[in-house]
């Protein structure tokens, strides 16, 4: 899932104490690094879910990776509709904003998923960085009434699946604050190239 990484469309939390040149160059380079790292991985096919809709032809996704529009909604209903335009079989969403996500945080989501019904990777402050279903023999719907952008979003997300198995993948920090910014910034700025 990523957003059209422009200043002002991104990471607009961060932006209000960095600034939107500094937090879209943060998420510019997140993408980036995601993307290298996951994107051309032969054991998944990986998609990209952008938004805004409208941006999904836009010059600045790289060459080589099919995108799909997420729609409108909320993050939920945007994540479900993902996973119902998805190609058959288990699938694993993340967001675009972790800068310690490894191609093995994703391969062991994957082997977990293959003895659950649902994956999560939990985030530090509430929320989950990944999301993966089964999907067979039907599509779970474990979104909605999320509170999203919170501390609640993964306990609620987790109350919609009670009764379902759900082990947990790697638990790493998505970046939202300038505390998380700085705080990660040994993680990310390493991916900045000099010069």
């Amino acid at each position: 899932m990523a957003k059209s990484p422009l200043a002002g469309r991104v990471k607009r939390r961060l932006a209000a104490s960095i600034g939107a040149t500094s937090a879209a160059r943060f998420y510019r380079t997140c993408l980036a690094h995601t993307l290298m790292r996951l994107g051309r991985d032969p054991r998944w096919r990986t998609l990209l879910a952008v938004s805004p809709d409208r941006d999904v032809r836009a010059p600045h996704w790289p060459r080589g990776i099919r995108r799909l529009p997420q729609g409108g909604g909320d993050l939920g209903a945007r994540i479900q509709r993902a996973f119902r335009r998805l190609p058959p079989g288990p699938a694993i969403i993340v967001g675009s904003d972790i800068p310690a996500i490894k191609a093995s945080d994703i391969a062991r989501a994957f082997r977990l998923l293959g003895n659950g019904d649902a994956v999560l990777g939990r985030a530090p402050d509430g929320g989950y960085w990944l999301v993966g279903l089964r999907r067979s023999p039907r599509l779970l719907a474990p979104f909605a009434n999320v509170r999203w952008s919170g501390p609640h979003a993964l306990g609620d997300t987790l109350r919609n699946l009670q009764g379902h198995r759900v082990p947990f993948a790697a638990t790493l920090s998505d970046v939202d604050s300038e505390e998380d910014y700085l705080r990660l910034r040994g993680n990310w700025q390493r991916l900045i190239p000099p010069g």
